[in-house]
């Protein structure tokens, strides 16, 4: 537990969890994994420590009863062919968990020895999909999981990031043709203007012609008043 709790966030593992639904079998522990979609998968942990059987088979080393200790190490083999398939039996159960577990050992010398029994581990993985793991083993194995996470985490954003350009590019496609739809817009607009700048200065000149033949009409009638005044005069 403290191995899990310094190397990992809270949110990635759980204690004392029920892995086979409304079986009221508890895991010591369990990794949370990523599952299909939104399901998410454990991976059980469960410590194993046949201390008596390890401390028999250290004390007839040391007294040199190569007989004794051949004896308490085959027993030692059948505790834990015993204790993977307990493991097997209760926690392993897929799609809620993973299809393997983890058998943990908390001392180095017992995995050590685990390891030396001639087929032991392959025979644990083959037939009831355990693997054993010692203190420095499972951290291994947390550290790779570990990087998985970070992986996995890097893919979803990634995928968001793809998602994100996709968008844009949409958007900007529609805001392309919305500039192109505005440009012929304004162009028909500064044509009309340039039009209508037209017609104005077509009315101007015609105003203008008007108003000169106004002036002119006001000039011939002084002209023809002239004489009638200076008629009147004499």
């Amino acid at each position: 537990g403290n191995l899990l709790k310094d190397m990992l966030p809270a949110a990635r593992f759980a204690e004392n969890v029920e892995i086979r639904p409304r079986s009221g079998l508890r895991v010591e522990y369990a990794l949370i994994l990523p599952g299909q979609g939104e399901q998410q998968v454990l991976l059980p942990i469960d410590a194993k420590f046949p201390q008596e059987d390890y401390q028999r088979l250290q004390q007839a080393r040391e007294q040199g009863n190569n007989q004794e200790a051949e004896l308490n190490l085959k027993q030692l083999e059948r505790r834990l062919k015993a204790e993977a398939k307990d493991i097997h039996d209760k926690y392993i159960c897929p799609p809620y968990s993973t299809d393997f577990g983890v058998m943990y050992l908390p001392s180095e010398g017992l995995f050590a020895e685990a390891l030396n029994l001639p087929g032991l581990a392959d025979e644990l993985q083959r037939k009831y999909r355990v693997c054993i793991a010692g203190p420095t083993t499972l951290a291994a194995l947390v550290n790779s999981l570990q990087l998985g996470f970070r992986t996995l985490a890097v893919q979803k954003r990634t995928d968001e990031v793809w998602r994100l350009l996709a968008t844009v590019k949409q958007d900007l496609a529609g805001l392309s043709a919305a500039l192109e739809k505005n440009a012929k817009k304004l162009e028909e607009a500064q044509s009309s203007l340039a039009n209508a700048g037209k017609y104005v200065n077509k009315l101007s000149r015609r105003l203008k012609s008007v108003e000169s033949l106004d002036l002119d009409s006001e000039k011939k009638s002084a002209d023809t008043e002239l004489p009638i005044e200076e008629e009147n005069d004499n």
